[in-house]
């Protein structure tokens, strides 16, 4: 048995050395490509095919699915999220229709349909068995709610109802609370109006819930309304962020400005500017009007309309008159009876209709008044000075003066050169010459140190490189100039040997342990023939 295993291990041997190079490559090749191929084709014909058979599934819901997955020993793979669970293709139907039959999976919450659609009594339901459903269908519908907005993944809600008290009114009766857990999808992040309208889904869905009442969290964040009763909710926080912005704003344009104006006196280098400022955001609506006449001399106005009446009476005395203070009781200088003359009398009535100039004005002041503002300036003098120059500083604090007394034009106080110039500072900022120099020392010898040493590393490496490379050409050089060396023969003393059958075993037995050595024997042979 072992002489035919090392029969045909010599065969294959023998078979294998008479192979070249390329075909020794082709069948290692083609034998590794059948193998693998049969590898994949009995995975992919033996693995189980798994499809997804619930999704969108809380963690409640996942866990009682697979319970009942683990009972009917059925596999089924989880998906990372926790979400999904694939059963295998084959039984996704009939695990669909068990588990619905069960009634294992409730969606996170129930809603009022499926909540009343049951009854756990034979006789009705309780008052305190409908207390509880109701409320729990309530949270239900609320979360049913929430979910269908763009963006939310998942919400909880927890109403607390007050009890009813038939002996006290509407305002004296507690209010109901509301709290609320919501996750947003990734990269989401939702606007004020968003959040205003989570808040108004809960506020409508519960009598008697004021915004106050209703807590609103998600990742550890609080949200808020903008119209919260606390006075301080998320509209007046934005409010306060913006406003913080637009002041920063303000002091950064300023600071800007300023330091890009001196930057051409004194170097762009040489300033540093710090602004502090106060504004007003408060916005003021008011409405003007005045009124003033046409003719600015005379103080009157343009005549409209005129309404101009004259009467006049001429006619004779009445004959029982008598002499002007006659009789023994006429009153004296009044007229009396008296039989001859004429009367005459006149009335005149003259009304004008004068119009003025009627200036009615609708006044929207600025979103924000500058009621404060401080410039503080930093110069380095120039190289070889300790101190700017009077006058260029005293130019530069004309020019931040001007510049404040602009910005405070509508601050609605009047301020006074000295005021101004209490708001104005600029000083001289001078370095350290010796520390200056030594730095810039220590940076340039530093500088120059490494691009030596750079340099160095670059020139060994390319005399390594250089050597190396010649070395590898003198050593292909030898080998090429080497002569091939003589194939050593085996050494057989023929005259030790008697006889034809010792010669032809010490052959045979060389020829199976050295081959290479026997054929080059029979080769020196037949030369020498």
């Amino acid at each position: 048995m072992n002489e035919r295993l090392t029969r045909i291990r010599d065969s294959l041997l023998g078979y294998w050395n008479r192979l070249s190079k390329t075909q020794k490559a082709l069948l290692v090749s083609t034998v590794a490509i059948t193998l693998l191929t049969i590898v994949i084709l009995t995975m992919q014909f033996s693995k189980t095919e798994y499809e997804v058979a619930f999704q969108d599934l809380n963690g409640e819901d996942a866990a009682a699915t697979m319970a009942y997955l683990d009972g009917a020993s059925i596999p089924y793979k989880l998906s990372e999220d926790g979400k999904s669970i694939s059963v295998p293709s084959t039984n996704a139907a009939r695990a669909r229709v068990d588990v619905a039959a069960q009634g294992i999976i409730q969606s996170g919450s129930i809603g009022f349909n499926k909540m009343f659609g049951t009854t756990t009594s034979a006789l009705g339901m309780t008052e305190n068995e409908f207390n509880v459903k109701y409320k729990s269908a309530l949270n239900g519908e609320i979360e049913s709610l929430l979910k269908l907005m763009n963006g939310v993944e998942s919400a909880r809600v927890l109403v607390n109802l007050p009890e009813e008290s038939l002996f006290a009114n509407s305002e004296d009766q507690d209010q109901a609370s509301a709290s609320v857990v919501m996750n947003f999808q990734p990269g989401f992040r939702p606007t004020q109006d968003v959040i205003d309208g989570y808040f108004n889904i809960v506020k409508s869905s519960v009598p008697n819930l004021p915004i106050d009442n209703i807590t609103i969290t998600s990742d550890n964040t609080i949200l808020y309304a903008s119209n919260a009763g606390s006075g301080f909710g998320a509209g007046a926080a934005g409010s306060i962020q913006d406003n913080l912005a637009i002041q920063r704003k303000y002091e950064s344009d300023i600071e800007k400005s300023v330091k890009m104006f001196l930057g051409t006196i004194v170097g762009a280098d040489k300033v540093n500017v710090l602004v502090a400022s106060k504004l007003n955001f408060d916005q003021v609506n008011a409405n003007e009007t005045t009124y003033s006449p046409v003719d600015v001399d005379n103080m009157r106005g343009i005549e409209i309309s005129v309404q101009d009446i004259q009467e006049s009476y001429t006619g004779a005395g009445d004959p029982t008159s008598g002499v002007a203070g006659t009789g023994t009781e006429a009153v004296p200088t009044y007229p009396g009876d008296t039989t001859t003359g004429q009367t005459t009398s006149e009335n005149s009535n003259k009304i004008v209709n004068y119009q003025v100039n009627q200036i009615t004005k609708q006044i929207v002041q600025s979103p924000y008044i500058v009621k404060d503002l401080t410039i503080n300036v930093a110069i380095e003098p120039p190289d070889g000075e300790t101190t700017l120059n009077q006058d260029i500083e005293g130019n530069i604090t004309s020019i931040l003066r001007n510049i404040v007394s602009a910005s405070l034009a509508d601050s609605g106080v009047t301020y006074t050169d000295a005021q101004l110039g209490q708001k104005v500072l600029v000083m001289s900022s001078t370095p350290s010459t010796e520390t200056a120099a030594t730095d810039t020392g220590i940076s340039r010898v530093l500088l120059w140190s490494i691009i030596g040493g750079l340099a160095a590393l670059l020139a060994v490496a390319i005399f390594l490189v250089v050597r190396r490379r010649r070395k590898n050409r003198e050593e292909e050089l030898l080998e090429e100039m080497e002569l091939p060396t003589p194939a050593e023969m085996p050494s057989i003393n023929l005259d030790t040997v008697s006889g034809e059958s010792q010669m032809r075993k010490q052959l045979e037995s060389l020829a199976k342990k050295k081959p290479d050595e026997f054929v080059n024997l029979l080769r020196t042979w037949l030369a020498d023939e």
